[in-house]
């Protein structure tokens, strides 16, 4: 997957730089991006971050937005726009956030390609592997 400053479309997985991780969404539309928990989630409970539908400034935080931009392979391995969308809603409230097994990249991947998975989490730990 790549990523540009590009304008997201409807479905797409937007996400915003934070200070040493990316914030992930799904772009609904200007006033709706769906989202687990905010860009900074720091001093907030993880039983009480949940599945919430911000604006795009609530999602960006003051940080600038990028747009994935799918490979061929990802484009045909994922769900429609319409169906990663309504998948997405119907997550909206859901809670069980855990930064290390089901964070904000796990969920729009979940919503778009049926795929439980976070590549940040996963880079991480073939870093800690290798040092090991």
């Amino acid at each position: 997957m790549q990523w540009s400053q590009k304008e997201p479309k409807y479905g797409d997985i937007i996400r915003v730089k934070m200070k040493f991780y990316y914030h992930y969404g799904l772009f609904e539309d200007e006033d709706h991006i769906i989202q687990f928990g905010f860009p900074d989630n720091t001093g907030i409970e993880p039983d009480k971050i949940a599945v919430v539908s911000t604006n795009i400034q609530a999602f960006l935080a003051g940080g600038m937005l990028e747009t994935a931009q799918l490979s061929f392979q990802e484009k045909r391995k994922r769900r429609s726009p319409k169906a990663s969308v309504d998948y997405a809603h119907q997550k909206l409230g859901m809670t069980g956030y855990n930064i290390l097994h089901n964070n904000c990249e796990h969920f729009v991947n979940e919503c778009v390609f049926g795929e439980h998975h976070s590549s940040f989490i996963e880079t991480a730990r073939n870093s800690i592997r290798e040092k090991l």
